[in-house]
């Protein structure tokens, strides 16, 4: 059997997702930035896909602007936020310790070019606390970034009350949205983000492109230069057909997320309780406050790699955390945030499931991942010397 569940990863493209990319390839070929009339008629439909995904979101359509995807504009929201703030004398950004490395990594740029970046902590849940937020907001602070659903261990962030909190102290917000839209109801009026990012990829359209919305009167600061798309704020053509696929991925996606969630919730459950009978074992991330197909597992006493490539040889396709740093030995910033010693973080299993996953597949998982475990523990000297006493169980 074929299983994937590494959903958080990317997903596989809708069919009306492909349907729309091959269709607008084939007659929307003009440059939307030219005079005549096919470059018109492709700027037509541009507008209609940016007014559409601003309905999707709650927001105005000269509020969206495209991009190639959730890391450019995650960069575009802190750096522009971080300009403006320097111009006015505030050079302080707060974010948490367990954001997407798109957003880490800028938050180190800014940090070596002098500002302060504080990082808050989370709790062993993975959600982080408004109270330590609220402590690190002072006339200095210039932007929050806290993204709205984790990427790793699917915890949902209080982002409509962290959003009231800035508008109250007049501070930009901008939230990572990337593994929310879709997935979960998503609406940048009642969250009160100045900025939001969002990837297709991630909801059934195509790698590569992505949509920024930038509340209106909120800085914007172009990080490539060249033309005059999108406003003067992202140079070069614009990928309709990508566009228009990734429009056409999120209408059925947002459109269906109430039925989508109510099922896959049912298969998260049952593979959170299967997991569970596996000895030394735990969640990693709160039970009710997370992604309906996040399914976060440590299991002690194993290497994470080897679960996977095992599993890979049994047709299940999983990861360990980000697909970003899937390559790095090192343990997962998730996992040591929430308190998991390096040990046990580096025996993680990040299961993620979409609307395709079955009932069946779920049993699949649960017959082969308790053996694959059992199989690793039985080869490692470090379960070894638990069993023995020789170390103390952690889980």
């Amino acid at each position: 059997m074929k299983v994937y569940a590494d959903n958080a990863a990317t997903t596989r493209m809708r069919a009306c997702a492909l349907g729309a990319y091959v269709d607008t390839a084939e007659k929307f070929y003009g440059n939307p930035s030219s005079l005549y009339t096919v470059g018109q008629e492709a700027r037509s439909l541009l507008e209609a896909c940016r007014a559409e995904i601003a309905a999707l979101l709650g927001a105005q359509p000269k509020e969206i602007y495209f991009t190639s995807g959730g890391s450019e504009s995650d960069n575009q929201a802190i750096l522009s936020a971080a300009h403006l703030g320097k111009i006015k004398g505030k050079t302080k950004i707060v974010s948490t310790a367990i954001e997407h490395h798109a957003v880490l990594h800028t938050l180190n740029k800014l940090k070596r070019e002098g500002f302060e970046v504080v990082l808050l902590p989370v709790g062993t849940d993975g959600i982080v606390r408004l109270s330590d937020l609220e402590k690190e907001l002072d006339g200095n602070t210039c932007l929050v970034s806290v993204m709205f659903a984790n990427n790793e261990i699917g915890t949902l962030q209080p982002v409509e009350e962290i959003g009231k909190l800035c508008r109250e102290k007049k501070i930009f917000f901008h939230t990572d949205a990337v593994q929310a839209v879709g997935h979960t109801a998503v609406d940048v009026r009642e969250i009160g983000c100045d900025y939001l990012a969002l990837s297709a990829h991630k909801f059934g359209g195509p790698k590569g492109v992505g949509a920024l919305y930038v509340r209106q009167g909120a800085p914007l600061y172009p990080l490539i230069e060249g033309g005059a798309q999108e406003r003067g704020k992202r140079a070069g053509t614009e990928d309709l057909p990508a566009i228009k696929a990734m429009t056409a991925a999120m209408k059925e996606a947002v459109e269906t997320v109430p039925e989508t969630e109510k099922k896959i919730k049912i298969l998260r459950d049952k593979l959170i309780a299967g997991l569970e009978k596996i000895p030394h074992s735990a969640l990693n991330g709160d039970r009710e406050k997370r992604l309906a197909g996040n399914v976060n597992f440590c299991f002690e006493g194993i290497e994470g790699e080897s679960l996977l490539l095992l599993l890979d040889d049994m047709g299940i396709s999983a990861s360990s955390g980000s697909a970003c740093t899937s390559g790095s030995l090192d343990p997962s910033h998730v996992l040591l945030a929430i308190g998991r010693v390096h040990d046990v973080a580096h025996g993680s299993l990040r299961l993620t499931l979409s609307a395709e996953n079955t009932e069946e597949e779920i049993n699949y998982i649960l017959e082969k991942v308790p053996e694959v475990v059992t199989y690793l523990r039985n080869m490692s000297p470090v379960w070894r010397d638990l069993q023995e006493g020789k170390r103390q169980y952690i889980l």
